[in-house]
């Protein structure tokens, strides 16, 4: 079996795992692909390099749905268009994952470098995009970037989504500031709320007690200048984070 492969057994105890072998310590970062073509999904999966280890695939939306939420990859390596689902591709899988993934980020890997596909599937919640003629090295390195923290775009695509569409992308940045404030934890726990989940459903989601659910509550609005979760609701709607 090679190393990015999903080793037998319940992936979903692990969103990592280490290399095989006599004191061998190097972290494995969990991958799921997501696209309509198989082709595809065979190619890229085979040129993944030795760090990344694959969970698995789908190729609609509500497979890539399903298969998130039951293996909880650290990223998911996501086609912006998709059949299935309510029509909405990538973008659509982000929204209805995330909320039973809350440590999964996204991906986004395009043919398109369209304006409309790129700041959609961002707005969605993609930690990323690139397009389908980066290396399987580009990709693999891309994926570390995401799962550590950074927003990644392919080189011709920075540069556009700065130019082209300014106003969002300050938008995206002010965004972005304002959630550096917060905590992982908190983010995740805000992006519930503001779902309208209770603090009960939020703790057997993120496997925390409903009091420490409060405390991070408590702490987001605190953060945030804001008053109650009904304020967080339209906060996080005004800025397309729902």
């Amino acid at each position: 079996m090679t190393s990015n492969e999903a080793r037998s057994g319940d992936p979903v105890a692990e969103a990592s795992a280490t290399l095989d072998g006599p004191g061998a310590d190097v972290t494995l970062l969990s991958v799921v692909i997501v696209d309509d073509h198989s082709i595809f999904r065979s190619g890229l999966r085979a040129e993944l390099d030795a760090g990344i280890r694959v969970l698995g695939e789908a190729a609609t939306v509500d497979e890539a749905v399903t298969i998130v939420a039951r293996l909880q990859p650290r990223v998911v390596l996501l086609d912006v268009h998709l059949p299935g689902g309510r029509g909405g591709g990538g973008g659509e899988v982000i929204l209805d994952a995330a909320p039973r993934a809350p440590h999964t980020l996204f991906l986004a890997l395009s043919v398109s470098d369209a304006a409309d596909d790129v700041v959609r599937v961002i707005r969605a919640g993609a930690r990323g995009y690139i397009t389908k003629s980066a290396s399987g090295a580009e990709v693999s390195e891309a994926a570390r970037r995401v799962a550590s923290g950074d927003a990644v775009f392919s080189p011709k695509l920075a540069g556009f989504v700065l130019d082209a569409f300014g106003a969002v992308a300050g938008e995206m940045a002010e965004t972005m500031e304002e959630l550096d404030r917060l905590s992982g934890r908190e983010q995740e726990v805000m992006r519930l709320i503001a779902r309208g989940y209770t603090y009960r459903e939020v703790a057997g989601t993120l496997f925390i007690s409903p009091k420490t659910v409060e405390t991070h509550v408590s702490a987001v609005l605190r953060k945030l200048q804001l008053s109650s979760r009904y304020e967080l609701t339209a906060w996080a709607l005004e800025r397309k984070l729902l």
